[in-house]
C-alpha cells in the first residue's frame, strides 16, 4: 500500500512525487493522460522570474530557479525579465523592489534609456524599468521528465492513462477509485492544475481553483537579429520574448469568463496586437505564424495565488498557481514532502496559503456555508499575466 497517492503528472505533481519518494515514502502517481506534462505544464510559455511583490512568491520562484539551474534537463536560460513600469504603478513597483532586495534576489532598476538597449519601445507614459538577470526560461517537459525519472528511481509507481474518479476518507485512509482499480493511502495530494476545482467536487469539496484560457501567439522568423528578454508592459499586460528566430507574445483577456474553452481565440489577436503595437512599433513588420501559436489554461484562484499544503485530514493541494506553476514547482515539491514527512513545511512558511475554515485550512464540504475567505499569498506582481 502506498503512503501517498499523488494525482496529476504535470511539473508540480512530478516534483512532489520525487521529493516525497526522496523522503522515504511509498508514492503512487496517477495521471489521466497517456504521458506527462499534457496540461498547463506542456502549454506554458516557460518563463521563470523572481520579480514579485510578496515575499513568499519571491522565495518560491528564487529557490526553484536555483534548483532548475542544476538540472541539465531543465535547460535553464537566464535571459531575463524586463518590466516597463508606467507612471501610475511606479510607487507600487518601488515597494516590490524593496521586498526583492531585502530577500537578496538580483533585480535592477533601469532608466528607460538603459532598458532601450535590451528591447526597443515607445517611452510615453513610462517611469522606469526593472530587470531580473536571474529570470528567464526553462524546458518544462525536460524538468518534468527529470522529476519523474528520479521519483521512479526511488521506487515511486507512475501510472499513466489512469484517471482519478473519486476518493473517500475511511479508517484513516483515502480510498481512491480509478477506472482500472482501487487504491488506499493515508495521504492524498491533488496537483491537478486547472482541473482542481472539478477534482475537488469528486471529493465533495469546493476548492476555489478554476480554468482560464490563455493564448501564446508566435511570429514567423523575424528579418532582424534579436535576443529580447521576456518584456512586459505593465500598463496593458502585453508581453513578448524571443524564441529562437521568432517572437512569442500575448496578453490576458480580462473579459473572458472562466471555463474549459478550447482552441486559440483568434478574435483576441486584434486587441493583443493593438496593445503591443502601441508600445513596440517594430511588431508591425512581422508576420504571424498561426501554426506555431497555441493556447492553454491558467489555474486561477480568487486572489491569483496558489493553494499549498493540507486542507483536510490527510488531503493536500498544490494548485492554483495562476500562471506561476512551472516557475515555482521545484520548491513546491520540497514543501509538499515536508508537509507530509514532518507534519509542516519547514523550508518556507506556507501557513497563509492553505485557505478555508479549519485551523489547518480545510475547505467547505459541498452544500456547507461559511464566511471564511480564501487567503493565499497576497497581492501578485510585479507583473502577473
Amino acid at each position: 500500500m502506498p503512503d501517498i497517492a499523488v494525482v496529476g503528472a504535470g511539473i508540480v505533481g512530478a516534483a512532489s512525487a520525487f521529493r516525497l519518494a526522496e523522503g522515504g515514502l511509498e508514492v503512487l502517481l496517477l495521471e489521466k493522460e497517456p504521458t506527462y506534462a499534457q496540461g498547463s505544464t506542456g502549454k506554458s510559455a516557460a518563463g521563470v522570474r523572481v520579480q514579485f511583490s510578496e515575499p513568499l512568491n519571491v522565495l518560491l520562484s528564487y529557490r526553484s530557479i536555483l534548483e532548475y539551474r542544476e538540472i541539465p534537463e531543465a535547460a535553464y536560460r537566464p535571459t531575463g525579465y524586463l518590466f516597463l513600469v508606467p507612471e501610475g504603478l511606479a510607487e507600487a513597483q518601488e515597494e516590490a523592489l524593496k521586498v526583492q532586495k531585502a530577500l537578496g534576489v538580483p533585480v535592477e532598476k533601469l532608466s528607460l534609456a538603459e532598458a532601450q538597449r535590451r528591447v526597443p519601445f515607445r517611452e510615453e507614459g513610462l517611469a522606469y524599468a526593472t530587470f531580473g538577470p536571474m529570470d528567464g526560461t526553462i524546458d518544462p517537459h525536460g524538468a518534468t521528465a527529470y522529476y519523474l525519472r528520479e521519483a521512479r528511481r526511488l521506487g515511486a509507481e507512475v501510472r499513466f492513462s489512469e484517471a482519478f474518479l473519486s476518493a473517500r476518507r475511511e479508517g484513516g485512509l483515502w480510498r481512491v477509485e480509478t477506472p482500472k482499480g482501487r487504491y488506499e493511502a493515508p495521504y492524498l495530494l491533488l496537483s491537478t492544475g486547472a482541473w482542481t476545482g472539478e477534482v475537488g467536487r469528486r471529493l465533495g469539496l469546493e476548492i476555489p481553483v478554476f480554468p482560464v484560457r490563455r493564448m501564446v501567439f508566435a511570429t514567423a522568423p523575424a528579418p532582424f537579429p534579436h535576443a529580447f528578454p521576456l518584456t512586459v508592459d505593465l500598463g496593458t499586460g502585453f508581453y513578448l520574448r524571443s524564441e529562437g528566430p521568432r517572437l512569442l507574445f500575448g496578453r490576458s483577456n480580462p473579459e473572458e469568463p472562466p471555463g474549459f474553452r478550447e482552441g486559440v481565440d483568434w478574435d483576441w489577436l486584434g486587441p493583443t496586437l493593438e496593445a503591443g503595437l502601441a508600445r513596440f512599433p517594430f511588431l508591425e513588420g512581422l508576420s504571424l505564424d498561426r501554426k506555431a501559436s497555441w493556447w492553454g489554461y491558467y489555474e486561477m484562484t480568487p486572489d491569483h495565488n496558489p493553494i499549498l499544503g493540507f486542507v483536510e485530514e490527510g488531503l493536500l493541494v498544490a494548485a492554483g498557481f495562476s500562471g506561476q506553476g512551472v516557475q515555482q514547482a521545484a520548491m513546491v515539491g520540497r514543501l509538499m514532502a515536508e508537509e507530509v514527512v514532518f507534519g509542516r513545511a519547514r523550508s518556507l512558511d506556507i501557513e497563509p496559503s492553505a485557505s478555508g475554515a479549519s485551523s489547518r485550512g480545510g475547505f467547505l464540504r459541498s452544500g456547507a456555508s461559511s464566511d471564511a475567505t480564501p487567503c493565499c499569498l497576497g497581492p501578485a506582481w510585479g507583473a502577473r499575466r
